[in-house]
């Protein structure tokens, strides 16, 4: 059957899938939101604060850095804190996955090459088959085997997707198949292609991301920018965008990458112009004053905020409110698309978020009793 408007259709790429933790990964599962936490995993107190913000933020799994055994020592009390579930982040020492994984772990990180012979990959496999933990098989343009280099001369999609499959292929001799892989890289071009040429190559689901893509401003256009095109190709089953920036500013932004594609809904989504000498009102003052008001609501809803008549009519129709600004300090306010009364200036902010308020509280009551009569 075809859809009312196929322009904006999305065909997923059909993976197989794991679970990390509670969260599906891959098959018909939302595409889940990933962030990483920043503080000294041994301070439980700091690392489990910041979950908390991420899970504020919306985060579906949150990853944690494990360098040390002061930090496997903590992740136990850090996991039964969270409200999501955890990846365990392990580099070198594979010991600190079998402390991790035993800690409570969901999920392990590791590069398969990079933490010792077949013997100790099986030793991690084990640990991860008797705790349930998935695998993250994360492969990074900036640390790639030092033969690939030599083969390839630098690093490119072909020898990031040979470093993964070979990873892939020891798991697989040891009978585990509840994976996930990232090729990721901090040039866009080349992780863009990378992921193109896995996604054809293996069944498995995949975590996108651009690594080390800058800070808040930078980071985030280089992310919308990579994994917008993997995500519209219908590549990606779950993404971390990597920001020098707080944890959940990155969660944040995946939300909006992906409530753009319209693959995830989360609270408001504000339609806003960027204002000109027409605005009836200060349009930037007041987006910003309603982004930081409307940040609880986590039901799905659109509001439409521009600063004249020009396109604010038609922008108002297409959601669920709307507020365009007219002369004399009298604004419009448009309910489900339809012109339904004014507010002045001064009473405006409050009651826009009146407004928004209510319609979450009537959307969520509607989905109550819809949940109870099937």
């Amino acid at each position: 059957m075809s859809s009312v408007r196929p322009w904006r259709d999305i065909a997923r790429r059909q993976s197989r899938q794991i679970m990390v933790g509670k969260v599906p990964i891959g098959g018909d599962a939302p595409i889940a939101v990933q962030t990483m936490t920043n503080t000294l995993t041994s301070d439980a107190v700091a690392t489990i604060d910041q979950i908390r913000r991420c899970e504020e933020a919306g985060a579906d799994i949150v990853r944690v850095s494990c360098p040390d055994v002061e930090s496997t020592a903590a992740f136990k009390q850090i996991a039964r804190a969270s409200r999501v579930p955890l990846v365990a982040d392990i580099h070198f020492h594979y010991k600190r996955a079998l402390e991790a994984a035993d800690a409570g772990a969901a999920c392990l990180r590791i590069n398969p090459g990079n933490i010792g012979g077949s013997d100790r990959v099986a030793e991690v496999v084990r640990a991860a088959k008797a705790n349930g933990c998935s695998i993250r098989i994360g492969v990074n343009a900036g640390s790639l085997e030092k033969d690939l280099l030599e083969k390839y001369g630098e690093p490119c999609p072909e020898a990031l997707i040979e470093s993964a499959l070979d990873h892939i292929k020891l798991l697989q001799d040891h009978d585990f198949h509840e994976y996930k892989v990232a090729v990721k890289a901090s040039d866009v071009f080349l992780a863009v292609s990378a992921y193109m040429g896995l996604a054809d190559a293996v069944d498995c689901p995949l975590h996108l991301g651009i690594t080390e893509a800058g800070g808040l401003i930078g980071g985030t256009v280089k992310s919308a920018i990579g994994m917008g095109n993997l995500l519209w190709a219908g590549i990606g089953d779950t993404i971390r965008v990597s920001l020098s920036a707080p944890p959940e500013e990155e969660v944040r932004v995946g939300f909006e990458i992906l409530k753009s594609l319209g693959l995830r809904t989360r609270g408001v989504r504000v339609v806003s112009c960027p204002s000109c000498a027409r605005q009836g009102f200060d349009v930037i003052k007041t987006v910003e004053a309603l982004e930081t008001r409307l940040s609880h609501i986590k039901t799905p809803l659109s509001l439409s905020v521009l600063g004249c008549v020009v396109n604010g009519p038609g922008e108002a129709r297409e959601t669920d409110i709307g507020l365009t600004g007219g002369g004399n300090g009298k604004h419009m306010v448009y309910l489900s698309g339809v012109t339904d009364h004014t507010v002045q200036s001064e009473d405006m902010l409050e009651h826009i978020v009146k407004l928004v308020e209510a319609k979450a509280a009537e959307i969520e009551a509607a989905q109550v009793e819809t949940e109870a009569a099937e």
